[in-house]
């Protein structure tokens, strides 16, 4: 069965044709770092995680970029705020870096592949403005009092991706900037000078502390006066300048199709003339309580904290039970269901790799699970290939699961051929397309060696603001003996295990 998708743009079910039959360019849109990551957040770097993993499973090189945005008025706002009586940062740049820090962490954690790369905005600049002059020159952009909006009515498809027309288009933008604009659903490529207080008020929480009352975001010179990049142009340069002006797969939150990727697809096409994207999949709602799950609400579970607590596998049991474009929801007996399938299918693989490895296990016994294993790859591989279906996939490993324990309960000599493929389809299926770990560390409380390497470079550090600097390199030195590989950084030691 050939790989077919639900393509947001056409709205249909389609096979998937990538421009290249080689190598598939695929761009996630990333977070906006201005506070921790959540399970929402995490549910969908999964999902992306397994649609890489799954490409790759079908002979496809896969160059997956995944943007960080660390220019953004939220950030601005958190300028100065305590957090355990520290400051999260004093500047814009100061924030982002302490939430981008946690973010790696969290991605790392969730054994999810890495990205070719994750470009920041403020990175970006000089292509932003570039990108800018393009659309400018080609008659779609316009200057306004030292800011730059595109012109929605002379891009004739806007509207496609969301199926709106102009005249349908709620108005975009700040309620200042509308008498900048030509038009209502202009939206802004680039904003004259600093954030505005009114922005900085909207996003302050009136129950924190702050040690800076009017804090001001970064701004950068450019052929219009000072300033800063819209939130859309970001996302189209950074694509364009790691991936290519055409890509295959652009994958987002089904929250972004209106207006961040509607206006990706005008800017970007309006720029170069090519479509933008082939393949548009959005990641459908994460809910608490019937609310989504994000950080403005307040009523999310930070990504650290939810690993601590459940473990790397059981989350993703969690997440893969449902497919990437449902609607999920976040509650005890979800993740109490998730955490017992997981160790169900652990205790599946443990005992078939256990019995393979004893004398009962012969050459000379046939039994149903040499089928039964062949029967998965089928069924999981038919799954995957409709639309990255991991819940059917899921229950394709299961019945192996089942199938293996029907034959070594009931079995007097064990065959080994049909352990052996059951090993290898748990393997190849469940580690290396569903990013499993079938062995035994990435259960619940999966973060105690990490805490204790925080707690020895705690104390490291103490040793040396006391000046006892031979007794701090001699932790470091028993820590690399460990394989902990110690760092000094600026902003302090990192370590990898």
């Amino acid at each position: 069965m050939t790989l077919r998708l639900s393509n947001t743009l056409s709205g249909e079910r389609e096979e998937f044709e990538p421009a290249d039959p080689d190598d598939v360019l695929v761009y996630y849109c990333g977070l906006t770092v201005s506070d921790y990551a959540h399970l929402g957040h995490a549910r969908t770097w999964v999902h992306v995680d397994v649609i890489h993993r799954w490409l790759e499973h079908l002979g496809y090189g896969v160059r997956h970029v995944e943007n960080i945005t660390d220019v953004n008025e939220k950030i601005v706002a958190r300028i100065g705020e305590r957090r355990d009586c520290e400051a999260l940062g004093d500047d814009e740049s100061a924030v982002a870096r302490t939430f981008i820090r946690q973010l790696l962490a969290d991605m790392r954690s969730l054994n999810l592949k890495r990205a070719e790369v994750y470009p920041r905005v403020s990175e970006h600049i000089p292509e932003i403005i570039d990108l800018i002059e393009t659309l400018e020159a080609r008659g779609y952009a316009y200057e306004s009092n030292g800011s730059v909006y595109f012109d929605v009515t002379e891009f004739p498809d806007y509207g496609k991706l969301s199926n709106q027309s102009i005249e349908d288009v709620e108005a975009q933008g700040v309620e200042e900037e509308r008498s900048e604009k030509r038009h209502p659903s202009d939206f802004a490529l680039w904003k004259a000078d600093g954030v505005s207080e009114s922005a900085i008020t909207e996003h302050r929480k009136p129950d924190r502390d702050y040690d800076c009352d009017a804090p001001s975001g970064q701004t950068w010179d450019s052929p219009w006066g000072e300033g800063r990049p819209g939130w859309h142009i970001e996302c189209s340069a950074m694509s364009m300048t790691h991936l290519d002006s055409s890509i295959d797969i652009h994958m987002g939150g089904r929250d972004l199709v209106f207006p961040h990727h509607e206006n990706e697809i005008a800017q970007s096409e309006a720029a170069t003339g090519e479509q933008f994207a082939r393949y548009w999949l959005h990641a459908d709602l994460f809910q608490m309580d019937d609310e989504k799950m994000s950080s403005s609400l307040g009523n999310f579970i930070p990504v650290g904290e939810a690993v601590e607590r459940f473990g790397v596998n059981p989350l993703r049991m969690f997440f893969v039970s449902a497919s990437y474009n449902s609607t999920q929801t976040y509650s005890e007996a979800a993740i109490e269901e998730a955490l017992e399938r997981w160790d169900r299918l652990e205790t599946a693989y443990d005992r078939i790799t256990s019995a393979a490895d004893r004398p009962d296990a012969r050459t000379n016994v046939e039994s149903p699970l040499r089928g039964a294993a062949e029967e998965t790859r089928t069924e999981f591989t038919e799954a995957m290939n409709d639309d990255f279906n991991t819940r059917k996939a899921l229950a394709a490993l299961f019945d192996l699961a089942a199938a293996a324990n029907r034959h070594l309960d009931e079995a007097d000599e064990y065959d080994y051929r049909g352990l052996k493929a059951s090993i290898e389809t748990f393997e190849e299926f469940g580690e290396d397309v569903l990013g499993f770990g079938f062995d035994g560390d990435a259960d619940g409380e999966a973060t105690l060696a990490g805490e204790l390497v925080e707690l020895v470079l705690e104390l490291r550090a103490r040793e040396r603001e006391q000046g006892n600097y031979e007794r701090a390199d001699d932790l470091r030195d028993s820590l690399e003996a460990l394989g902990v590989e110690v760092q000094d950084t600026d902003d302090g030691p990192t370590y990898r295990l």
